[in-house]
């Protein structure tokens, strides 16, 4: 049965992920956001949400390392294979505003997740910093970007619908987007657990890149319809919301334990994937199709060494 679930959440994912690209793409039309702005905090709040439900279940359940592991993996993820497998499929053109904005955001508050973590535990204080952290940064998003890089009515068709319309397809995106991830991440525990992983490895690795499925789906249906600003755009600003949402609100209702194993292993990959990320976006200012193979190789490797 775990199996079924399995294939049935990937599915509805899938389905998901398309409504939500669409719907993202028609508010922009009608109320003249950019796709970089759109893709920064809607989509990217939306593809957020199971990574966020997955934390909070854990940390009261007294699994923080299933909840540092699913956010960390998710980050990784999320630049090398959901960015990596996106450029293979379409390079992606990076606008000079994704440097100075959207992935100097995601640099400092990885940097600062790492800082806090340090001495073994996030606290309530520090969850509070986060969140409110959140709020400020998608406030300065929303006053810097808003109007820029407009969509035109020769995008899809989808953004010529009616607004209700617009909104439904955004909302049943979103839905589709938790309920699938919900399923897949489930059932992927439940047959690993069977398996005897430790908690960390499945956090890091099944957990993570199930969560992280959205973030996939989304980017490479975005980078097909050649909406790359959508695709960065909804990459970084995940990486930034589980990071300033999922482990300041998880870390609000309940502080995090972190373990030494994090700290010497997986926060280091995470970060040095962030840097690594610099150089590629800022050459020539595209992500070409070879530096997103390389991406995923570096993801590859990865998942060598800690498996």
């Amino acid at each position: 049965m775990d199996y079924l679930f399995l294939v049935f959440g990937l599915i509805i994912l899938l389905a998901g992920g398309k409504f939500l690209v669409d719907g993202a793409s028609g508010l922009a039309l009608k109320f003249g956001l950019s796709q970089g702005l759109i893709g920064l905090t809607i989509v990217a709040f939306g593809t957020s949400a199971p990574e966020l439900l997955v934390s909070i279940n854990a940390a009261i359940k007294g699994n923080s390392d299933i909840a540092l592991g699913n956010v960390i993996g998710s980050n990784i993820s999320n630049i090398s294979l959901v960015l990596g497998i996106s450029a293979m499929i379409f390079p992606i053109t990076i606008l000079k505003t994704v440097i100075k904005l959207d992935y100097l955001a995601a640099l400092l508050s990885s940097v600062l997740f790492y800082v806090m973590a340090l001495n073994g535990t996030i606290s309530r204080w520090e969850g509070l910093i986060l969140f409110i952290l959140l709020i400020l940064i998608n406030l300065y998003f929303f006053r810097k970007l808003s109007g820029k890089d407009q969509l035109t009515s020769e995008d899809i068709s989808i953004t010529l619908n009616p607004l209700w319309k617009t909104l439904l397809l955004l909302v049943v995106g979103i839905l589709g987007l938790f309920f699938g991830s919900d399923m897949l991440v489930d059932s992927a525990v439940n047959i690993s657990t069977s398996l005897g992983i430790s908690e960390r490895v499945i956090g890091v690795t099944i957990i993570a890149i199930g969560t992280s499925l959205p973030e996939l789906v989304t980017s490479v249906i975005a980078a097909l319809n050649k909406k790359t600003d959508i695709a960065i755009g909804n990459i970084l600003g995940s990486n930034i919301m589980n990071v300033l949402a999922i482990i300041g609100i998880t870390a609000l209702i309940s502080p995090i334990h972190v373990s030494d194993i994090f700290l010497k292993k997986d926060f280091i990959w995470m970060i040095g994937f962030t840097l690594i990320l610099f150089p590629i976006l800022k050459s020539k200012l595209i992500v070409s199709k070879i530096e997103g193979f390389i991406l995923f190789a570096l993801y590859v490797l990865y998942l060598y060494v800690i498996i």
